[in-house]
């Protein structure tokens, strides 16, 4: 006995409706977000262990003898941790990846660098092309303001304008 298959799905959807089959695109699709959502859950969890690790280390790194430059790095990192988290966050609540936040992950990422290494210290190139990318992400960060969002639900950018709005209109009122 031959079962017929259909061009456009793998599974009658009679045979789905009647529960005679497991293996339907809406479940299998479900299936994989769920399984995807438990690895960015598991990922959330290193994370803030990880920060929690690091924040540890930047406290004693704070005792005598201090290095300013090595609590900076410190600082920054986990500012740069905090930002992935956020990232991590965004997408468990809207199944996206935030461009706004990961552009900024990436600044702060670039400054961390040069801060770290010192300015007098790294290459004139080096400077160069990370000041060229930063105008790069600085360009790509005001483009994303101005697009309409794509998704429903959280979109920090906007959040952020509506705030500075309403603080306009707040001072301009006094």
């Amino acid at each position: 006995m031959q079962i017929p298959v259909k061009h456009s799905s793998l599974i009658d959807e009679s045979e789905a409706r009647n529960g005679t089959t497991w293996l339907t695109r809406g479940r299998v699709v479900r299936v994989l977000e769920m399984v995807q959502d438990l690895i960015v859950v598991s990922l959330c969890i290193g994370l803030f262990s990880f920060m929690a690790i690091q924040l540890r280390d930047m406290f004693l790194s704070l005792l005598p003898p201090l290095d300013f430059q090595l609590v900076t790095a410190d600082i920054l990192f986990l500012l740069i941790l905090v930002e992935l988290f956020r990232l991590l966050i965004i997408y468990l609540q809207e199944q996206r990846v935030s461009i706004g936040v990961a552009v900024e992950v990436s600044i702060v990422s670039i400054l961390r660098e040069i801060i770290v290494r010192g300015v007098l210290e790294t290459p004139w190139t080096q400077v160069l092309v990370a000041c060229a990318f930063l105008l790069v992400l600085g360009v790509l960060l005001v483009v994303r303001v101005w697009l309409p969002p794509t998704f429903e639900g959280i979109d920090p950018e906007k959040r952020l304008s509506q705030r500075r709005q309403l603080s306009r209109e707040h001072a301009s009122e006094m």
